[in-house]
Order: structure tokens, then sequence, then C-alpha cells
């Protein structure tokens, strides 16, 4: 009897394991297309993509936020009783592909240091796009920044052209490149320069090899 009451246990659990064992795969089965369709469709910006040759969206993201925690735990600039006010240059590209646009690196910097540096760092617009918007956008007269001399401008008085905050610092890259048989060492250079008297305020850089 007591045979039989164990046998019965046993056929039980293993009726337990067998239908949860099912229910598991068929689960699987059931959600394991769609993340991985989605996975190759939308793969994580921070991770290499086998697929993919050359600098990545990783390199972009590991350098431009390397590169903002590094300047904004500068001493001279938590020191600074003012803030650092800096416009964002270019990336001087000098790699084996001159044509490539790589101005990537300092824009998603540039968006690290907007939202990481409130207080210490105030960021200028490009003197270049600055105009370009303003003479897109403002009417000339009528608050755009310039004298209406003759009185076209409906009668109104317009104001003097207000003065500009100038820049203190300018942030730019340069990215040069050593390419091989097998691999590309790539060199992403970040300088800070002091426009008041040419020094070097603050400098770092991002370097990877990568298979061609």
């Amino acid at each position: 009897m007591a045979t039989n009451r164990t046998n019965h246990k046993r056929y039980s659990v293993l009726v337990l394991l067998t239908t949860a064992s099912l229910a598991l795969a068929g689960l699987a089965a059931g959600c394991s297309d769609k993340p991985h369709e989605y996975g190759k469709q939308r793969p994580p910006v921070d991770e290499i993509d086998s697929r993919d040759r050359g600098l990545q969206s990783k390199d972009v993201v590991t350098a431009s936020d390397k590169m903002a925690m590094d300047l904004l735990s500068d001493p001279n600039l938590n020191a600074s009783k003012t803030q650092w006010t800096v416009v964002v240059d270019h990336v001087d590209n000098q790699s084996s592909d001159p044509r490539a646009n790589l101005d990537i690196f300092l824009r998603r910097l540039r968006t690290n240091l907007a939202q990481q540096g409130r207080g210490r760092v105030q960021l200028i617009e490009n003197r270049q796009k600055l105009n370009e918007l303003q003479s897109r956008e403002l009417d000339p007269g009528a608050g755009g920044g310039e004298r209406d001399p003759y009185g076209q401008a409906g009668g109104q008085t317009s104001s003097a052209v207000p003065a500009r905050i100038q820049p203190d610092y300018s942030l730019y890259a340069r990215i040069s490149d050593l390419p091989n048989r097998g691999t590309t060492y790539y060199y992403v250079e970040f300088t800070l320069t002091d426009l008041r008297n040419r020094t070097i305020a603050w400098t770092n850089a991002y370097e990877v090899k990568v298979e061609r």
C-alpha cells in the first residue's frame, strides 16, 4: 500500500514537471521572435555591431560620455567663480577618409555638457549659425539687431544692436587614424582653447583600434 502511494506521488511530480516544462517552452517559443527581430532592427547604441566596420555608435557614446565627465570634473572649471562660456567648433577630420562627417562626436558632447554642466558651463551658439538663424527668423529693424536709420520700419524706432556674449573658450576635436592591413587605429583628440590668451585650458583623447 505504501509503495503504491509513493509511486503515485512520483507520478504526480513527474506530471507537474512535464507540464511546467511544456508551458515554459511554449512561452519561450511565443515571445522569442519579437525581441530577436527588434534587437536586429534596433541594436543598442552602446554596443559593437558585428555587421559594421570602423568607428561605430559605441565610440561616439563612449567618447562623448568620457569627455563630458572629465571636462566637468576639471579643477579649474569647478574653482571658477563664473561660468565658462564655450562655443563648440567642429571636428577636424585628418583620417584616411577625409570626406566622412565626424561632427557627431562633438554634437553629442555638446548635448552632454548642456545637460550636465548647468551652472558651470554656458554654451554659446556658433557665430555662423547664429547669423543664419537671425537672418532667417528676425525682421530687420524690428528687434532683429539692426538699426533703421531711414525710419522704414513702420514708424517704429528700432533699438541698437544688443551686445552679444563673447565666448571665453572654443571646443573642437581632431580625428586621425593609422590604417594597417587588418586594423585601423583611431585617435580622437578633444581640446578646449582659451580664446583670450590662446592657452589650452583642457584636453583629452579617445583612442580605439578596429577591424578593417
